[in-house]
């Protein structure tokens, strides 16, 4: 008897799950201990913005990138890595999940389906991140590990643009998945790769020309950036037009 195909949904981390980069607080959590300093943080973050300038087929500047990120970490153990992960979960990434993308990946997982991250952060983030909410699992960009310890090179390439849409498929062979009745989330134009290989793309918090695309196409959007804009600046003035009637209301002030 053929096993029934799995239907996926696959989310993007970094402005989909969660509000900011993920590597980035990552980084931030690994500077804060040491890990490197700030001729290195420099190099890194130049190294990441001429990759979003040049695009994402520059394969120049996504070796830049990945041999920043690799930088980072060689020489160090991977348990020091997953311990500062967790912490930076809990400072960090929790505090910016965007409420609504967690509402419609549980509503996948109600439904019967998996949900898998995929992100270019490290796989041990991407783990953490998918355990803390109860996701199926992740797929994230691999260290090259050796007696654990980080070698300073990768297992594959930086988990990116084109990438993302390979390893999807590769997931769906040995995991027995349906992509043409799966579905991917994401908020950038660099996951066009990962959205059409899927049957069921969807955008959240859209970059413009992935914005455009999904208006071209029909994919349906999500924006959750207004939402809590409006809360922003509305909480504080109804936060000061309720002190400003207990203090002219002689009765509440009694109470």
């Amino acid at each position: 008897m053929a096993l029934t195909e799995k239907r996926v949904a696959f989310f993007d981390v970094d402005n989909t799950l969660m509000q900011g980069s993920s590597l980035f607080f990552l980084s931030r959590g690994m500077y804060q201990r040491g890990f490197f300093n700030r001729r290195d943080i420099f190099a890194f973050l130049l190294a990441n913005l001429r990759y979003q300038l040049t695009g994402k087929e520059n394969k120049e500047e996504i070796l830049r990138v990945q041999q920043a990120a690799c930088d980072f970490i060689r020489g160090h153990k991977v348990s020091e890595l997953e311990t500062l992960a967790s912490d930076v979960y809990d400072r960090y990434v929790s505090p910016a999940l965007w409420q609504g993308t967690i509402e419609i990946a549980h509503d996948h997982l109600n439904a019967g389906e998996e949900v898998w991250l995929i992100t270019a952060s490290p796989s041990e983030m991407a783990d953490l991140i998918a355990s803390k909410l109860g996701f199926t699992g992740a797929l994230g960009t691999v260290a090259q590990v050796a007696d654990g310890i980080y070698t300073g090179q990768l297992e594959g390439n930086l988990l990116h643009g084109q990438e993302k849409a390979i390893a999807v498929n590769a997931l769906a062979k040995s995991q027995n998945i349906d992509l043409r009745n799966s579905y991917a989330y994401s908020d950038s134009h660099h996951d066009i790769p990962l959205l059409e290989a899927v049957g069921k793309p969807r955008v959240i918090n859209p970059d413009t020309l992935l914005q455009v695309r999904a208006l071209r196409d029909h994919w349906p959007i999500h924006d959750f950036r207004r939402a809590r804009l409006l809360k922003k600046l509305i909480t504080p003035i109804i936060s000061r037009l309720a002190t400003l009637t207990t203090a002219l209301n002689p009765r509440i002030r009694r109470k």
